[in-house]
């Protein structure tokens, strides 16, 4: 282990690995509750769902860790799970075999973008303040997401929506929910959101309002899932979009988190980040355990941003993330409890998640109505649209036309006009979905 991860070169220990990698699997493990919960709603088979969640974070991790030797876990990613379940084959009508279809080719071409250097060129090109604004969009369509499955809001002929029936048991579990995780990670608990998720669990039991299945048994089989992929399905009408919203947002979210937690992790040095050797291998490990996802039957794979909690608990290297793999495959044996947790307990780990993600909104250039303008058009389509695909829409097209209205066409990268132009095109010939 000392040879192959280069533990002393990086100032670390096999412990100081090992506790790094629980501590980020702990932080990250709430994903193989709230994946299967958000997924089951398109018709696939929950515990199927489950199994693929835990073995597309083991597949990924252990890539991340083995070849490029950094420490950042992997796993299915919040927000495109909500588009795939939400908008792919709730809105656009897809099957969910054509949205896992639509997965593996948004891989393949993610693949080739990160081999070919034209992701490194796609993420200079988009405007720090759309960046921004994608993530905390991301976060809101979470938040209504969140808030409509545990009956915060509901439906309302007059005003769209309306307030739930807060006395509802439900519902205050939720309520309660939050206020435990955020108390918890206030005071720097570890695994502040699995351990909400639990514990509405156990109170959801104890009120009658979910069923309790067991904790523990052989994993379940993935066959539901497993291969059922329709790639041929998914070349069809309106599948453009689909590709084009997965593509970038795979782009932003995992980049932007790779660079992020390698440079608290000390792993990019002073140069430019482009230079580092290992930085190309943590791209393609991550371009190449979407496919793998896709084909087990789960929505995008992504590198977590929670990743940063186990390297501020000293994991340096890839010893790291082989850890997290080897947990999540653990995982695979507590199907039975992840079967009784109600969306009452994972709608405060979304809202959660939520409220990080609009932290964003800081990054903001606030004082130049240019930049202000297109990221807040980004951030409130996507729960006012009830689409990640048209608040990215709505956010490049209006950034290039503003600048253009305002004689500062020059200071739009080409990458911008190219998508910008991409979703013109979209609207134009395909409408609006």
């Amino acid at each position: 282990m000392e040879r192959f991860f280069k533990l002393s070169d990086k100032g670390s220990t096999v412990r100081t690995e090992v506790i790094a990698g629980i501590t980020t699997f702990l932080t990250m493990a709430y994903i193989i509750f709230v994946n299967p919960d958000i997924l089951s709603t398109t018709g696939m088979d929950r515990d199927a769902v489950f199994v693929a969640t835990c073995l597309a974070a083991a597949v990924g991790s252990l890539i991340m860790g083995l070849w490029a030797n950094w420490p950042i876990g992997m796993a299915p990613g919040m927000g495109l799970n909500a588009f795939f379940a939400f908008t792919v084959v709730g809105v656009m009508g897809f099957s969910w075999q054509q949205a896992l279809g639509a997965v593996f080719i948004s891989g393949i071409i993610f693949l080739f973008l990160s081999i070919t250097g034209i992701r490194s060129w796609l993420i200079a090109g988009i405007p720090a303040s759309m960046r921004s604004a994608i993530a905390a969009g991301i976060g809101l369509f979470l938040a209504i997401i969140a808030m409509k499955s545990s009956g915060l809001i509901v439906a309302n002929p007059d005003t769209l929506v309306a307030l739930g029936d807060l006395t509802a048991t439900g519902t205050l579990l939720t309520i309660a929910g939050f206020f435990i995780i955020v108390a918890l990670d206030a005071m720097k608990v570890t695994g502040a959101i699995l351990i909400g998720i639990l514990v509405v669990t156990v109170a959801a039991i104890a009120l009658g309002v979910s069923q309790f299945g067991g904790v523990v048994s052989m994993p379940p089989s993935v066959a539901p899932t497993f291969l059922q992929l329709d790639v041929m399905g998914a070349l069809t009408y309106g599948i453009f979009q689909v590709v084009l919203v997965m593509v970038l947002v795979e782009v932003f979210d995992a980049t932007g988190t790779l660079i992020g937690v390698a440079k608290r992790a000390g792993l990019l040095g002073d140069g430019d980040t482009h230079e580092n050797s290992n930085l190309g291998r943590a791209l393609m490990a991550d371009s190449t355990a979407i496919t793998a996802g896709s084909l087990l039957g789960t929505s995008s794979t992504t590198a977590y941003v929670e990743s940063a909690s186990g390297v501020q608990a000293g994991g340096r290297t890839g010893l790291t993330a082989v850890v997290v793999g080897v947990m999540f495959l653990l995982a695979m044996f507590f199907a039975p409890l992840a079967g009784s947790v109600p969306a009452y307990a994972t709608a405060p780990a979304l809202l959660y998640v939520a409220t990080l993600m609009l932290r964003e909104l800081a990054e903001i250039d606030w004082d130049d109505v240019t930049e202000a303008a297109p990221a807040v058009l980004t951030a409130i389509a996507m729960p006012f649209t009830y689409s990640i695909a048209n608040g990215l829409a709505f956010g490049f097209i209006s950034y290039a036309l503003i600048k253009l209205l305002t004689g500062r066409a020059r200071q739009v990268h080409a990458a911008t006009w190219v998508i910008a132009a991409l979703f013109v095109f979209k609207y134009a010939f395909f409408g609006g979905h």
